[in-house]
């Protein structure tokens, strides 16, 4: 049996070694009540963990580290999808698709204990000063009630804790106070071949910062190049949020896997009084608590909000605005390749190590901010092509050296204006395996995404023509797709008529509620999401703390 066979469904595995029962019943006293097991549940809870007595609930598995090269494997095999790697699929998983285009959510989600983080590239960039006001300074979308100031400091805490390795070469980029926690990783070989054309061109490259390790960092291993970080890291090298639900249950936190939240019920003053959820056995159970936070991602967590529908709340869970669900974003992608009459050195890393954000802030209300990306997996890998075909010896190694080596290509993310159209509800008649609801998905894209897409393109092309590139494909607004960044379903405004949840991210109907999660970005910018999540989980768990230390 093979390493990938040997990985067992996690949807299910039987609980605990030689059959032993977990025990899942509720945390008696429980403090504060963190739904999602994600970078930004795990978080909050280490934030809380320790002065406060704190649960963590979990749709999915605890994965077992030592089945790493296991995943990995799978990961590199023709004959397993994305989803297969981590367990993702299934009536558990289920979902519906309308509206203009078809979103592959099953491609862009972990359920289990580490969330998205198990499988995401970790690429960590803030989001620029204007990517907040974007109404008052670009004339479309939102403006948050926040800005970059508010955040600054929680952006700086996230790359400690998350451990990012960067550069302060980006002119692009906004305002820092201090440099990375680790230093930069070195262009690529195909970074040299991009500067050189680049420089001709008068195109700006700079390093990306990565929240993997450049070198050891807390405790884990530098990077040693396994080249699959998308869907898998064996080393530990890049960062996930096991880390973090790791160190909360040191400090004391209790983490309840396979424990999906299928409502949260609430009393007659506002006040969540406990999240119920199943466990494999098919028992029901209610985890009271004085502070709930929800982060369970863009789509889960108005999925839930819209399940816990009640007298009080007919249309849905901290839903008094109508909003929940609503302006639902993601990035979309840009990109074009082809092949060099020299070697390229791809898939060497599975990450690139050099951007250009130069464009980002020329955005307006015709243009949207988008980024560049200079990629170092172009083309497929020696093992990709070995395992797609059926011969052997001279003549494998023959397609190889013709399949392998001379690939080039750039990728692009571009932001996604809010919309209410574009939007999570419920399905009517669609149910995953508990019986509930699953989510439907309506995904807009306007043509300001789609116009900027053109743009983005031309660059590229331009980029790769002056490398001497033959061009063979271009991902333009007809053949674009997702980037996996859900956004928006519980924005945030001052205004309890425009939004979910407050500047401080707590829900404006219920008073001992908060959000965690990208879900309450009222814009999505073009920077990759994840650090701007960290930055507000941070933020959250200090407005819970100072919230319990008031006695409220």
């Amino acid at each position: 049996m093979s390493g990938a066979e040997s990985v067992g469904d996690e949807r299910s595995a039987v609980d605990g070694d030689a059959g032993e029962a977990i025990d899942r019943t509720p945390v008696p006293d429980a403090d504060v009540c963190v739904v999602g097991a994600g970078p930004a549940g795990a978080l909050v809870a280490d934030r809380l963990a320790g002065d406060r007595e704190v649960v963590i609930l979990d749709a999915g598995p605890r994965f077992d580290p030592a089945d790493r090269l296991a995943r990995q494997e799978r990961a590199i095999r023709p004959s397993y999808g994305r989803p297969d790697v981590w367990g993702v699929g299934g009536a558990r998983d289920a979902h519906e698709n309308a509206g203009d285009r078809v979103y592959p959510l099953n491609h862009a989600r972990v359920k289990g204990v580490g969330g998205s983080t198990l499988h995401w590239q970790g690429m960590v960039m803030r989001l620029h000063e204007d990517d907040f006001n974007s109404a008052s300074e670009r004339g479309v979308g939102a403006d948050w009630p926040i800005d970059y100031a508010d955040l600054r400091p929680y952006y700086a805490e996230a790359e400690r804790e998350l451990g990012v390795a960067g550069a302060s070469d980006n002119p692009y980029a906004p305002p820092r106070e201090e440099p990375h926690p680790m230093p930069a990783f070195e262009p690529s070989y195909s970074d040299s071949l991009f500067a050189e054309a680049c420089e001709e061109l008068g195109i700006d490259m700079h390093s990306v910062p990565n929240a993997r390790n450049s070198e050891p960092y807390d405790d884990r291993s530098p990077c040693v190049g396994y080249g699959t970080c998308q869907p898998v890291c064996p080393s530990g090298a890049k960062y996930d949020a096991t880390v973090h639900v790791e160190r909360a249950e040191a400090a004391g936190a209790t983490v309840i896997d396979r424990a999906p939240v299928e409502r949260l019920e609430h009393d007659g003053d506002d006040r969540v009084t406990a999240a119920v959820y199943a466990t494999p056995d098919g028992e029901r159970h209610r985890q009271e608590a004085d502070a709930f936070v929800v982060a369970a991602g863009g789509v889960e967590t108005p999925r839930l909000l819209l399940l816990s529908a009640s007298d009080r709340y007919p249309d849905g869970l901290a839903n008094g605005s109508g909003h929940v669900g609503e302006f639902f974003m993601d990035h979309l992608f840009a990109g074009a390749g082809g092949t060099l009459d020299e070697t390229t050195r791809q898939n060497h890393v599975g990450f690139y190590t050099s951007a250009c954000d130069q464009f980002y802030d020329e955005a307006d209300a015709e243009q949207a901010p988008f980024k560049l990306e200079f990629f170092n997996y172009a083309g497929p890998s020696p093992v990709e092509s070995a395992l797609t075909g059926d011969d052997w010896g001279d003549p494998l190694r023959d397609r190889l050296r013709d399949e392998y080596g001379n690939h080039i290509a750039m990728g692009g993310l571009v932001e996604q204006l809010p919309d209410t159209e574009s939007r999570v509800t419920l399905a009517d008649d669609r149910t995953d395996d508990r019986g509930n609801p699953v989510p439907r998905i309506e995904w807009t894209v306007g043509d300001r995404a789609l116009d900027t897409i053109e743009r983005a393109n031309e660059i590229q092309v331009e980029i790769l023509e002056e490398l001497g590139a033959d061009v063979e494909w271009i991902a333009g607004p007809d053949a674009t797709g997702p980037a996996y960044h859900h956004m928006g379903t519980t924005r945030m405004s001052d205004d309890p008529d425009a939004g979910v949840v407050d500047a401080d991210c707590r829900t404006h109907d219920l008073t001992n509620c908060w959000i965690a999660s990208s879900s309450v970005f009222p814009t999505s910018g073009a920077m990759n999401p994840t650090l701007t999540i960290a930055a507000l989980a941070l933020r959250v768990g200090d407005n819970v703390a100072d919230w319990l230390a008031d006695g409220s």
